[in-house]
């Protein structure tokens, strides 16, 4: 079938690859690698995840959002039921700051901008998304350049709204597709997606103060 995605076999990275930044009675924040997925897929193939990494070390362990399996980076986990209410409600109300550092085609021409373009469901090619002008939600997306290097940038990516595969599309759908993406650019399913969650500002569920958490991009310009 044309435009068909045949799925790849899962080979999680180890529970080791997990980096735990923080941890306390209310959440704990760590950094996902690329190729794992955030909670357990579907099959028994899938059940190695972030979440049952986090359970089998801290015991309950909640879910609040998501990243996509081949992107790396920042997420957050509730401990307590509480918590995760008051996450989520935060994620869902857009009170979450979120950047994300990607590699992506081409180099724009200006230093920053913003992508606003609706995104519906791809019935006949999931799991991809799509531009929906007619049906689809609002989906908004910030980026900054960085640094351009031949056919290749480095940009800053800010999320206004936390559509499903929103940067990976938006990017795509302006003609700078990120490298590596096997759905909506041409990347190479033996690479990685060139997407990083690298900062995560939100407020605690305890004790009400805003907290702030970074990881540094595991990737380079030289590295696409």
């Amino acid at each position: 079938m044309a435009g068909e995605i045949r799925p790849r076999a899962y080979c999680p990275p180890d529970a080791g690859a997990l980096d735990v930044l923080y941890q306390d009675a209310a959440l704990i924040v760590a950094s996902k690698p690329a190729g794992l997925l955030s909670v357990p897929g579907k099959g028994p193939d899938k059940q190695a995840c972030a979440l049952q990494y986090l359970t089998a070390e801290f015991g309950t362990v909640l879910d609040v959002h998501r990243l996509d399996m081949d992107t790396s980076g920042l997420i957050v986990f509730a401990r307590t039921a509480e918590a995760q209410g008051h996450l989520s409600a935060q994620f869902r109300d857009r009170r979450v700051s979120k950047t994300y550092d990607a590699l992506v085609a081409g180099c724009p021409e200006s230093a920053s901008g913003r992508i606003e373009l609706p995104i519906g469901r791809r019935w006949e090619d999931r799991p991809k998304r799509c531009i929906d002008r007619t049906n689809g939600k609002q989906a908004i997306t910030d980026w900054q350049l960085v640094r351009c290097s031949g056919e290749r940038s480095h940009l800053k990516l800010i999320p206004l709204t936390g559509r499903t595969h929103q940067l990976r599309l938006h990017l795509s759908a302006v003609g700078h597709p990120i490298i590596g993406d096997p759905l909506y650019g041409e990347g190479d399913r033996e690479k990685r997606l060139y997407l990083h969650a690298s900062s995560l500002k939100f407020t605690h569920p305890d004790s009400q103060q805003s907290v702030e958490f970074t990881s540094s991009s595991p990737f380079s310009l030289r590295d696409a």
